[in-house]
Order: structure tokens, then C-alpha cells, then sequence
């Protein structure tokens, strides 16, 4: 005989427990945290990172600063919401937010008011999205992470679940993800990109500015063999 269904347990919590209390802002935390990668791939996108640093200056730029930078000829452009992204990517250690305050008034006001500006500067987070002599930076890595097409297949992760046969990607696709890039225009170089971006700094980590183990008869050391193949 089949037993009956256990029917599901009702949970009993104190709703003004500091412990719950905290459980609510990260479960909210942790539903809202695709809003973090969306952030940094718009900042890649609107290359915000290398218009701060500037040729190594880093110096604090404002949003209405940067926008004036990379989007000169968009009076459209909003950078109130450049600022949003801006401040939600200093709360994860990518922007330094640098506060200043002015006064201001107008005739028709008797008092003045005080005016606060948000700057923004690169922390060494922040600085590896610049791209260095030879055009490298995990910018690169960023994008080719959050392409469209990639995106796109991670609401189908839950299948790799119920049905294991058919990779997620192929389900959105209907092709492997090397297969689907490879009709992609660019998406090839954008791939090698990536990969050299991350791989070139750690291989200088590893073996030093100064290492020519591997240099060939091309003069090129392997490091700059590895990322041009």
C-alpha cells in the first residue's frame, strides 16, 4: 500500500529575529545579484575604465565627466544612470567614490544650499579592465562572459537537472556553443581575447617581465606566441 503524501511542514519563524532580518536582505541580495555582472559588462561596453585611467592618471572623474568622454555627441546620454552603475560597482570593489561638497545659491533663495559631487576613480580591481601595451585587459573576459548567446542559455541550467543528455546551451541554440560562435562574426577574436587576457598576466606573474625562456627564433617570447595563436 502506498502511503499518503506528507504534506508540506508550515514554517514557523519570528519574523523580527535579527537573524531573519538578515536572511531577507540576502535572499533579496542574491535574486537581484544578476544586476552586478549586467553592471560591469555595461561598463566594459561603454569603456569607462580605460576613459578614467587615461593614460595612467586615474584621476576622479564625475559621471557627467565620463559621459562627456565616451559619449560626446549623445545629448540623450544619462548619467544619472551611469551613476547608478557606477555606485553599485564600488559597493563590489571596482570604483573608488570620492565625495566632494560646494555651496550654492540664487537670488530668490536666502540660504545656500549644499551641493555634493561623485567622483570616481579605478581600485586595483577596477584597473584590470584597462587595457595594457598590448591591448589586453580581462575586458575582454567580461564580455565574452555575458554575450547574448550565453545569457541567453542560463535559464535553461534547471534542465542539466531534470534531462542531462542535452547541455543547457544546446537547448537554447540548438548547437554547441563553439559550433554557434563560430558563425558569430567576431566572436572568434573576441574569444581569443579573452582568453589572452586572462592568461597573459598570469603567465607574467608566474614567470616575470624579464623571463625568455621562451623566445623563438621570431624574437617573439612565448607569452606574446600564446596570445597571438
Amino acid at each position: 500500500m502506498t502511503p499518503p503524501p506528507a504534506s508540506k511542514a508550515t514554517v514557523v519563524v519570528d519574523e523580527t529575529a535579527e537573524s531573519r532580518k538578515r536572511a531577507r536582505l540576502a535572499i533579496l541580495e542574491l535574486a537581484n545579484m544578476i544586476s552586478v555582472p549586467m553592471a560591469l559588462n555595461a561598463i566594459v561596453q561603454l569603456d569607462v575604465a580605460d576613459t578614467i585611467w587615461s593614460s595612467g592618471s586615474n584621476t576622479p572623474l564625475s559621471a557627467s565627466q565620463i559621459l562627456s568622454l565616451i559619449l560626446p555627441n549623445s545629448p540623450s546620454a544619462d548619467a544619472d544612470n551611469l551613476q547608478r552603475l557606477l555606485r553599485l560597482l564600488t559597493s563590489y570593489g571596482v570604483f573608488n567614490e570620492h565625495l566632494s561638497s560646494s555651496s550654492s545659491s540664487s537670488p530668490s533663495s536666502l540660504s545656500a544650499t549644499t551641493v555634493v559631487e561623485r567622483t570616481y576613480s579605478l581600485t586595483e580591481i577596477g584597473k584590470t579592465l584597462v587595457m595594457d601595451a598590448d591591448g589586453l585587459s580581462y575586458g575582454a573576459y567580461v564580455l565574452q562572459h555575458h554575450h547574448e548567446a550565453l545569457v541567453k542559455a542560463w535559464p535553461m541550467v534547471r534542465t542539466a537537472v531534470e534531462d542531462s543528455t542535452t547541455e543547457p546551451f544546446v537547448r537554447a541554440h540548438g548547437e554547441k556553443a563553439y559550433t554557434y560562435y563560430g558563425k558569430i562574426e567576431g566572436m572568434n577574436e573576441l574569444m581569443q581575447k579573452a582568453m589572452a587576457g586572462v592568461s597573459v598576466p598570469l603567465l607574467r606573474a608566474v614567470l616575470g617581465y624579464g623571463y625568455y625562456g621562451f623566445v623563438g627564433g621570431d624574437g617573439c617570447g612565448g607569452v606574446k606566441v600564446e596570445r597571438d595563436w
